[in-house]
């Protein structure tokens, strides 16, 4: 079928216009991104694209826009998966106590390796929360009356941590709001605003890429007018490696929490937390833990037996994304959001919550029907959505602005896919 019957179909909202998103299992291997094509126009080669669509297996009952979540792994690692979960299971305890430390030890240099670190700056935890969660209650430069501070758009269960703080450390704790719409002068002003407002603040959260509306944060230079301030910052960079093309050099951070199972493609229950080699004291270790060592980074985790698996595979997943590459994955996902995006601010009457400056948005993005800001009123979009247009979309909330709709392609996404959504949303605008 072609794509313009494929788009007819898709325009009717017909169910079984959603086979026509199904990608059979890759019998073929990786894609890799051509050296003498630029990113920017690969972006746009639909036929390189299909071909990394072949190597996911996706549902073909709708199109599937909600990809921040967690994110599907390709063949070729559901295929490793599959493997070490046999393998654990025929090696049992001999697999733990012998072969996997050395393995995950590979695995942490190899991951330290591509964001421009040290192995022993990283431990492995069972995700991002984990990490951040950590991170956040381990960090012991608090004194009572201190104040910590975080963002409304900030991860909901990050903001439960600082909460936490005022009792178990005996700090105030400081929220302040990102301005809609978010401009890199409106959120460099509401950081350096607020600190200066709130001298007492020692720790910082900041989200590199935030789960909400897509928000990319110049984290670089938050970090610089902190740091003039004698103000820690703890980095969540969950949503951003994988999506985004950075180091950690890069960013310049000190202590940051990452996500290994959705831009990675990692087996789901996967995740690392990064803290600069000199400032490892500053963080406890985890329950007065003393398996490892506390000059060991690994004391900062859990340290009960976990699935193994899905970090015996990450190997498999890191394959993949150096096939593409960081660079071309960056400019896929945002050719993507771009593509609906701009599409829908023409419509009129839509309300995008990210900015149009390239280096602040990656493929996750908010919106909402201007006025419409209410959680029942962005919950009913998002299930007409799925309802009548089968496109799986999600409501956020959290947001001081009001409640919104999030949309996030992946790398199986089609030009027509976000194409759909946009038919879909013409329809919206018309009623509204």
């Amino acid at each position: 079928m072609t794509l313009s019957r494929r788009r007819i179909i898709a325009g009717a909202g017909a169910l079984a216009a959603g086979a026509m998103n199904a990608r059979p299992a890759a019998a073929e291997p990786p894609p890799r991104a051509p050296a003498a094509v630029t990113a920017a126009r690969l972006a746009e080669d639909e036929r390189f694209w299909a071909s990394v669509a072949r190597q996911f297996r996706v549902s073909p009952d709708f199109v599937n826009l909600e990809n921040g979540y967690y994110g599907i792994m390709p063949e070729p690692v559901r295929r490793a998966y599959h493997g070490q979960v046999d393998h654990l299971n025929e090696h049992s305890s001999h697999l733990l106590r012998t072969a996997y430390k050395p393995r995950a030890d590979e695995v942490r240099d190899r991951i330290a390796a591509l964001l421009g670190v040290t192995g022993n700056e990283i431990a492995l935890t069972r995700g991002g929360t984990e990490a951040l969660q950590n991170l956040i209650s381990g960090y012991r430069r608090l004194r009572p009356g201190d104040a910590v501070m975080y963002a409304d758009l900030d991860y909901h269960s990050a903001q439960y941590a600082m909460n936490w703080l005022r009792e178990r450390r005996g700090v105030r704790v400081v929220r302040i709001v990102i301005p809609e719409p978010a401009t890199r002068r409106a959120v460099l002003d509401t950081y350096e605003r607020a600190l200066r407002d709130h001298p007492g603040v020692r720790l910082l959260l900041l989200s590199h890429m935030n789960n909400r509306t897509g928000l990319v944060a110049p984290v670089r230079q938050i970090m610089a007018m902190a740091r003039s301030r004698d103000v820690d910052v703890i980095v969540d960079a969950a949503h951003s490696w994988g999506q985004l093309d950075f180091t950690l050099t890069g960013l310049d951070a000190d202590f940051a929490a990452f996500s290994l199972h959705k831009w990675m493609g990692v087996p789901l229950g996967a995740g690392f937390i990064y803290i600069r080699e000199h400032r490892l004291p500053d963080i406890d270790p985890a329950y007065a833990d003393e398996t490892y060592p506390a000059t060991d980074i690994r004391s900062r985790v859990h340290s009960g037996t976990m699935n193994v698996a899905p970090f015996l595979t990450v190997d498999a997943a890191l394959d993949f994304h150096e096939s593409l590459g960081a660079q071309a994955k960056q400019a896929r996902l945002r050719y993507l959001r771009d593509r609906w995006v701009h599409q829908v601010r023409d419509l009129g009457g839509f309300d995008v919550l990210t900015p149009e400056e390239p280096d602040m948005y990656g493929a996750i993005t908010a919106f909402r029907v201007r006025g419409r800001i209410s959680e029942a009123d962005n919950l009913a979009l998002a299930d007409e959505l799925m309802k009548r247009h089968r496109i799986f979309t999600v409501a956020r909330k959290g947001m001081s602005g009001g409640d919104a709709v999030r949309v996030t392609p992946a790398l199986f996404t089609s030009a027509d896919d976000v194409d759909r959504l946009v038919a879909a949303l013409r329809g919206v605008s018309r009623r509204h």
